[in-house]
This record gives structure tokens, C-alpha cells and sequence, in this order.
């Protein structure tokens, strides 16, 4: 879809172009055959590679933070770059280790302000064979006074467990890629995965997991749950799965270069929360498409930087200014409506019309096909001018392979003729 300049989005007056680093320099004129036969070389290797660079299909990816951004990013390397290193496996195995923890730090503390913890104390301990385990409560204690209060003494700490922390024979250990928080983070994992695991299986952690909402846990991260024995191994090694979950927040531009069918493609991914957004403008130069990503299953969280705000709004109002900024008047713009699976989940419990931004959705309640046209039109509604291409929009599940690879394979099909569209080698509809 073509997006035309908004008197919305101030832009500054343009400096003169400066010259192409590929533009053949001026040298003055000389009779030495030598001189003139060095210069033809370097005219020649200055104009290949300026149609390398002409050739080349740069992609832009653009959204609020935690859209699912950076898990098409690592769909593209599943599909079309190079296999992880041991290195990337044991940083993602650290990350992993340290979602869970995140996740089970906003878990807990949301079962106390929910004031469940009395219907907790309800619930016996679980069933095993020596019949010594702890009870969901004495799990939950456990975990509050270790990784959200930070009441339990260093002694405790110490002795919690703490041949698991110092064992050599784990496969992912430390990764200094990962960082100090995360890297702590996944050894408190391993000094309390039996406490982590009896909690997550009460009957009042399913209440709480329902409402995850009001606290911004990642979706996704409940696989990690339903799976931890096997991420406490010592022999764990991250699958595919486990690194498209992983969460580890965007703070720099990364770039990865592809080549697909003779054609070379650039890819960028920027960070989605406010903070980082002021370096999405280095990007903005010679962009040939931008894929906006959305997740279809925030209609009901709000920000984790501005907890007034609602993540669908904020993603409304951040692509009606991409689509509607001139630096992308000539540029195919791309709409993913990503977390298509959670989506589906959710409406079941969570009805869109209940939602202040949203009550005028006037669709049956727990209805996916009327949920998703109804955000499609908020999201058409947006643009300046009336040009928006069905064939532009892609309702997707990012952690699923064969979705993304068959989506990602569609855009690039589109992206293509539209380049050539504009560049006036196709005839325009």
C-alpha cells in the first residue's frame, strides 16, 4: 500500500543530497595510459557496487514493544540464514532460565493482590512417591520471600539447593552475552525449580494465569511452565521453539543480510518501547518495505512503561504515524496482526466490547473472525488517504514456522512487484 505525506507529522527542511559514496569521483584529465587505465577499474568497481546496493531489498521492522517483532526477525534466520552456535544456544538457555523467573515474579505478586493466597493454604501437597513434597503454599512462600520480597536470609540462599547452582555438568552454565541479571536470574531458577513447578500446577495458579493481563506476562512463556523439568536438565539445549519464545528486550538496531532467489535482503529490527524509538529515524533512509507489527491479543494489557495506556491504542497511533510519515510516502507498508493463537484463547474469557477503547465492537462476543475484522478496520481507519491492499495485511502466529514461512514468503512476492510498480516497470493498477 502506498502511504501519502501527513500534514500530522512535522518533517525538516531537507539538506541538499550529499553525493553517493558510489558516484564516480572527479579526477582531473591526464594522457598517462597508466593513471587512465587504474581509474577505469575503479569507475567499474564503484558501479557494481552501486547496483549491489540498488538491488538490494531492505526491510524495515516497526512496533510497540513486544508485538512479536524480534521472533519474525528469528524466523528469517530459521528460514534463510545460519544455524546457532553452541555460544547463541547457551545465552538463549540462560535468557529462558531468567523468563521463567520474570514471569514467576509477576505471577506471585499478582496472587497476593488478588488476596488468593488463603484458597492457596487450601490446596494439599501433590502426590509423590517418598510423599515429602511441599504444599502449593509452602511453595509460594518459598518463592515470595526468595525472588519478590528478598526476605529470605543469605544462609538460606546459600543452602537452597546449592549444588545445583555450582554444577558443572549443566550444558548452558553461564553466559556473559546474556548478562548479570540474567545470568542470576537462571541460577535462582535452578535453586527453586520444585517450588516453581508444585505452584504453577495449583488450581489457583490457573485463576491467575487468566488474569496475566493486568500484569504483563509474556503469553508465550507457558510453555516454558508446562515444560520445566525438562529446561532444568542438565543436558538442556534450547530447541527452535524455545529461542522464538525467548524474550530479550530490542535496545540497539540489529541488522541481518540475507540472500533469497539471487536477490539480496537487509533486515531491521528496532526496540518497541518509547524509550527506543528516537533511533528508528538512523533506519529510515532508503527503506523499501516496512512490515508493522501488532499483536492481535493486546486489546486487554497496557503499557509496561505507561500503565494508562492501552497496547492496542498505542500500536493504532504508532502505525497511523508511520504510514502517514513522508519518509515512507514510497514505500510498501506491511501490517502483521501477530499473536493470532492467543487471540483466539483470550476473546473466551475476555470480551473486546468490555474494554473502554474498544466498546463500540459490536460483533458476538468470543468471536475470532469478527474480532479480527474489526481491528483490521481500526487499523485502516488510521491512513490519511483510502489505499490499503487487502493482500498487505497478514494475520499471523510468529512462533509458528510454517505460518511465518509461508506469510513471510507471500511479502516478499508482494514487496517485490511493488518495487517494480513504482519503479515504473509494471503498469500500476
Amino acid at each position: 500500500m502506498g502511504c501519502g505525506a501527513s500534514s500530522e507529522i512535522p518533517s525538516a527542511s531537507s539538506p541538499a543530497p550529499s553525493p553517493s559514496p558510489y558516484d564516480p569521483p572527479r579526477r582531473p584529465q591526464s594522457d598517462d595510459p597508466q593513471e587512465m587505465a587504474n581509474s577505469s577499474v575503479i569507475d567499474r568497481d564503484l558501479d557494481r557496487a552501486r547496483q549491489q546496493e540498488e538491488g538490494k531489498v531492505k526491510l524495515l521492522l516497526l512496533g510497540a514493544g513486544e508485538s512479536g517483532k524480534s521472533t519474525i526477525f528469528k524466523q528469517m534466520r530459521i528460514l534463510h540464514g545460519s544455524p546457532r552456535s553452541d555460544d547463541d544456544l547457551r545465552m538463549y538457555g540462560v535468557v529462558i532460565r531468567s523468563n521463567v523467573i520474570v514471569a514467576t515474579r509477576k505471577l506471585c505478586t499478582h496472587l497476593r493482590n488478588l488476596g488468593l493466597e488463603d484458597a492457596l493454604s487450601q490446596e494439599p501437597a501433590p502426590d509423590t512417591e517418598d510423599g515429602d513434597a511441599m504444599t502449593p503454599k509452602q511453595a509460594y512462600d518459598e518463592l515470595i520471600a526468595h525472588l519478590v520480597d528478598n526476605t529470605a536470609s543469605v544462609s538460606d540462599e546459600a543452602l537452597q539447593n546449592g549444588d545445583a547452582v555450582g554444577n558443572t555438568r549443566d550444558w548452558v552454565g553461564q553466559s556473559p552475552r546474556a548478562g548479570l541479571a540474567a545470568n542470576n536470574d537462571a541460577k535462582q531458577f535452578l535453586q527453586h525449580i520444585d517450588a516453581i513447578r508444585i505452584l504453577w500446577h495449583s488450581r489457583t495458579m490457573k485463576e491467575v494465569w487468566s488474569k496475566r493481563a493486568a500484569v504483563n506476562v509474556i503469553d508465550g512463556h507457558k510453555e516454558y511452565f508446562q515444560d520445566i523439568m525438562r529446561i532444568a536438565s542438565t543436558s538442556f539445549k534450547p530447541t527452535t521453539q524455545d529461542i522464538l519464545l525467548a524474550r530479550v528486550r530490542t535496545t540497539q538496531v540489529v541488522m541481518e543480510r540475507y540472500r533469497i532467489d539471487g536477490i539480496d535482503f537487509e533486515m531491521y529490527d528496532v526496540g518497541g518501547q518509547r524509550s527506543e524509538r528516537r533511533k528508528w529515524i538512523d533506519c529510515f533512509d532508503h527503506v523499501d518495505a516496512v512490515i508493522f507489527v501488532a499483536a492481535l491479543s493486546e486489546y486487554d494489557q497496557t503499557l509496561a512503561e505507561a500503565k494508562r495506556t492501552n497496547r492496542m491504542v498505542e500500536a493504532l497511533e504508532l502505525f497511523r504515524s508511520v504510514c502517514n510519515n513522508r519518509a515512507f510516502a514510497n514505500t510498501s507498508i506491511m501490517l502483521f496482526l501477530n499473536k493470532k493463537d492467543i487471540f483466539a484463547e483470550k476473546i473466551h474469557y475476555s470480551d473486546i466490547a468490555t474494554q473502554r477503547p474498544f466498546f463500540d465492537y459490536a460483533g458476538p462476543p468470543k468471536d475470532f473472525d469478527h474480532g479480527v475484522l474489526y481491528f483490521i478496520q481500526k487499523f485502516k481507519d488510521c491512513l490519511i488517504d483510502d489505499e490499503f491492499n487487502d493482500s498487505f495485511i497478514h494475520v499471523t502466529c510468529a512462533t509458528d514456522t510454517n505460518n511465518m514461512e509461508f506469510v513471510l514468503d507471500s511479502t516478499r512476492t508482494i514487496i517485490m512487484t511493488d518495487n517494480l510498480r513504482r519503479s515504473g516497470f509494471l503498469g500500476s493498477d
